[in-house]
């Protein structure tokens, strides 16, 4: 077992050769092949369901936990099918974007297909297993729930992303899906507040998958991938990107008039510090190559970088404002 390759697969998406990945044991395999780095924001949007069921005094714990081991590999699968869809149609060849920032198993011959497809498979029937453990237990709702998800996992990369439906995909996932749905399956009863108290959370997420397909807005246009930037523009995609961070403050701000948050939810604007940064960077176009300051290692990402960068940040400040709500209401 190499666990300083574990921590480092759950902070990064390291590079690695061939010789280093068939020294690597089968749990450090998985975590590069997953991107497991991407998968906290899996995580933060089961934790904030929770943290919204909390609130609410409906809080289930086994259902939850069976909840987010269900999300977090269900958006594994999903990774992990991107990558055997994006190499079988030919989009990763001649040093594509996906295969420049990180290892790209097939790509790079690290795994065949069936090894691929076994991991995949493996890592799908235990999420399915979950989600269907939750339909025994919350009944239609969730069974609903589990078809609409299997159908983004299946179908995200193939058509979706193909035809700009993917950003959009991305913000019915993580917000209404994984956070009002585990709301529901939680609670076992549905609250249009807890999906729309999901949304800020959501629309950060979206702006992380945003800025890479911004940053690759060439490479998909010439591999006819009609992302969202690529069909109106990689300018309007900078600021469109900027619109959506704002509006994740936005709705902060609404759900405290509205009184289904308090003012502690405020602690989320802490995240300014890093969103100054970001909108000085989205206002220009995205350098030629990275400059002196900026990891090498991390190179072609750029937008994507700053947007997972600022998510992160603002993510975990929402949980805090979260879990500062709970604290309020029980003292």
């Amino acid at each position: 077992m190499n666990v300083a390759m574990w921590g480092k697969a759950l902070r990064i998406i390291p590079r690695i050769s061939q010789a280093e990945w068939k020294r690597l044991d089968v749990i450090s395999k998985w975590l590069i092949a997953t991107r497991a780095a991407v998968l906290i924001m899996t995580f933060i949007s089961a934790a904030i369901a929770g943290l919204l069921a909390i609130l609410d005094g409906k809080f289930d714990f086994a259902p939850w936990l069976l909840m987010t081991i269900g999300l977090v590999l269900a958006h594994a699968t999903n990774n992990l099918l991107n990558d055997f869809t994006d190499y079988v149609r030919g989009v990763d060849k001649d040093n594509y974007y996906r295969a420049q920032y990180g290892p790209q198993p097939l790509e790079h011959g690290l795994m065949t297909k069936r090894q691929l497809l076994t991991y995949a498979g493996f890592t799908g029937l235990l999420a399915l297993a979950c989600g269907l453990i939750l339909v025994a237990v919350r009944g239609p709702v969730a069974l609903l729930l589990l078809g609409l998800g299997a159908f983004f996992v299946l179908f995200y990369t193939w058509p979706l992303k193909y035809i700009g439906l993917g950003e959009i995909a991305v913000l019915i996932v993580w917000g209404p899906l994984m956070i009002g749905g585990g709301y529901f399956v939680v609670t076992g009863t549905w609250n249009w507040n807890a999906v729309l108290a999901g949304l800020p959370y959501a629309l950060g997420v979206t702006t992380v998958i945003f800025g890479k397909h911004i940053d690759k807005h060439d490479d998909d246009q010439a591999k006819g991938i009609h992302t969202l930037p690529v069909i109106i523009g990689e300018r309007p995609a900078r600021y469109l990107g900027i619109a959506l961070m704002l509006l994740m403050y936005a709705l902060v701000i609404y759900l405290i008039v509205i009184g289904y948050f308090v003012w502690i939810m405020l602690i989320v604007f802490l995240a300014f510090t890093v969103l100054r940064r970001v909108v000085t960077l989205y206002l220009k176009p995205r350098p030629v190559g990275p400059p002196e300051w900026y990891p090498q290692e991390a190179w072609p990402l750029w937008f994507v970088s700053f947007a997972f960068l600022h998510n992160r940040r603002y993510g975990l400040l929402f949980l805090a404002g979260l879990i500062g709500e709970i604290v309020l209401k029980l003292v």
